[in-house]
C-alpha cells in the first residue's frame, strides 16, 4: 500500500512540475536587411540580379522537393522579398 501512495506522490510531482516554455524550432524570418543579406550570403549593396541568383542557388539546396526544409525555404524567400522590396523602394 505504501508503494501505491509513493507512486501517486511521484506522479503528482511530475504532473504539476513547472516546465520550460516550448520554443519554436523553426528558423526565424529575417527582421532587417543585415539578416537578409546574411541568409543569402551577399555583400551589402548587392543588386537585384545578385539577389535573384543567390536566392535561386539557395532554394535549389533547401527546397523540400530536394530533401530540404519548408521552413528554410520560407526563410530564404522572405530574405529575397525583403531585399528586393528595399531595392525597388
Amino acid at each position: 500500500m505504501k508503494w501505491l501512495i509513493a507512486l501517486a506522490v511521484i506522479w503528482l510531482v511530475w504532473r504539476y512540475m513547472p516546465r520550460p516554455a516550448k520554443r519554436s524550432l523553426a528558423p526565424r524570418l529575417p527582421r532587417d536587411e543585415a539578416d537578409a543579406l546574411a541568409i543569402l550570403d551577399l555583400p551589402p549593396g548587392a543588386d537585384a540580379e545578385a539577389i535573384r541568383q543567390a536566392h535561386r542557388r539557395l532554394v535549389g539546396q533547401v527546397h523540400p522537393d530536394r530533401g530540404g526544409s519548408a521552413d528554410l525555404t520560407r526563410r530564404v524567400n522572405a530574405a529575397r522579398d525583403l531585399l528586393l522590396a528595399r531595392r525597388d523602394a
